[in-house]
């Protein structure tokens, strides 16, 4: 059997009842209905011929990448085309704030934009000024990962490290709360246990990380994240990390907005047909979600990637057919509120040097660019479902002063014609809203 066969076996055996479930879930948890009100400020009868165009500019739903190559590449031209192309597509973005690199030297940490560069590390600054520019929501990654932890804080106490992570904790809250709406809390906790820090092993370890980020983070939205779940013993609520999330509610914290998911693809070609049975499968996904969904909090892909394997069409075709198999059952569920893309350009991923596609992530040609930037057909199935898809552009005309239509959750831009007038405006479609508004004709 071909790659393509193997890998999308099951979405074909399923595919009657998932499209189903997918258009279904996409239609009630995704869109809404808009309601305007046409008056004038007088009271005077309204023109005849009004029409309304209604333009999306973006969604409500959170399309996302890590931003970990922001001026990070090795020509300007390359950097220029990293900045314009990120915003094609996402409209959130994960900054990282790994210790290790944002403070190799204690009490001197690279927030500035201007700090020291570290490759795969641009300052928060930087990052942060970049979202601002292009309306992009930026997300921290992460307040309290123990695996990548400082080498002055090798040998602390557990009580040194608290007084140390606390002042961490409050520092990143001091400058970047107002500006970062959701920070993720702990990251991979099931991982890589020999080697960490004496804190890592205590009992509070989460508990006193959830305390602390609510002390210092309570405007904003905190997320737990992990990668080990895509399994048939992740199905029910005996999993190691459903109990972890279970335990934090029961033991008072209450301060847990979302659950963050990877989605890190990171096996041999090989393994890919066993792994499709868990991993590309859409009854396992669905049941996944809706496991966690039982904690009435949303869920996010926190960091997804989707091997191509190599550089030849084959390949690059089915890594786009599975991209564009897995988001619209992952956009159609109503507790999942994001999708992060983790790598979007091949090449520059973790655990080798730039351009060498024989180590590390780059060995999986995950990303959605080629390492010349050029656009794989990953990137291009991407685009089409976020900007083409998943988009709504209309033209209607108001019955009785009032107009109508059903649109995906975002923000729009609302065209008024009345008589010789022209009225601009925008308005926000969202889920949780009533979504009514009023638009004066004078």
């Amino acid at each position: 059997m071909s790659r393509k066969e193997t890998a999308l076996a099951y979405f074909n055996e399923q595919q009657e009842w998932t499209d189903v479930r997918v258009r279904a879930g996409i239609e009630l948890n995704r869109k809404g209905d808009a309601h305007i009100t046409f008056k004038t400020a007088n009271g005077d009868p309204l023109p005849e011929n009004i029409t309304v165009e209604a333009e999306q500019l973006n969604h409500e739903f959170k399309f996302g990448a890590n931003l970990f190559l922001l001026d990070e590449m090795e020509t300007d031209e390359k950097n220029r085309c990293y900045r314009e192309k990120f915003p094609e597509i996402f409209n959130l973005a994960t900054v990282p704030f790994y210790w290790n690199d944002l403070e190799p030297e204690e009490g001197k940490p690279r927030y500035a934009a201007d700090s020291p560069k570290v490759y795969r590390r641009p300052a928060p600054d930087l990052c942060v000024a970049y979202c601002k520019e292009k309306g992009i929501e930026p997300k921290c990654h992460c307040l309290n990962y123990d695996g990548w932890l400082p080498n002055w804080l090798a040998h602390a106490t557990v009580d040194e490290h608290k007084t140390k992570l606390e002042k961490r904790f409050r520092e990143i809250a001091a400058r970047y709360a107002g500006d970062i709406p959701s920070f993720e809390v702990t990251n991979e906790t099931f991982k890589n246990e020999n080697g960490r820090s004496q804190f890592f092993h205590e009992d509070d370890f989460l508990e006193w990380s959830y305390r602390m980020a609510d002390r210092y983070f309570p405007n904003n939205r905190l997320i737990i994240n992990d990668y080990n779940i895509w399994w048939p013993n992740s199905y029910n609520n005996r999993n190691a990390y459903f109990m972890q999330i279970e335990r934090l509610f029961r033991n008072g914290i209450h301060h847990l907005d979302s659950i963050g998911m990877q989605f890190h693809s990171f096996f041999p070609l090989q393994e890919e047909p066993k792994q499709a049975r868990e991993r590309y499968n859409p009854d396992s996904l669905f049941r996944i979600m809706d496991l966690y969904q039982r904690f009435h909090i949303a869920e996010q892909i926190t960091e997804m990637t989707i091997p191509a394997y190599g550089g030849d069409a084959e390949n690059e075709e089915v890594q786009a057919e599975l991209i564009q198999r897995l988001y619209p059952i992952f956009f159609s569920h109503p507790a999942m509120e994001a999708i992060i893309y983790w790598n979007t350009v091949d090449g520059y991923a973790y655990g080798a040097v730039p351009g060498d596609m024989t180590k590390g992530e780059n060995r999986y040609f995950g990303g959605l660019l080629r390492f010349d930037m050029s656009e794989k057909p990953a990137y291009q199935v991407l685009k089409h479902l976020v900007n083409e898809e998943w988009h709504t552009s209309v033209t209607v005309k108001p019955v009785n002063g009032c107009a109508t239509f059903r649109g995906f959750y975002g923000d729009y831009r609302l065209t008024v014609h009345a008589g010789d007038r022209t009225i601009h405006t925008t308005y926000r479609l969202a889920k949780n809203a009533k979504n009514d508004v009023t638009v004066i004709v004078d």
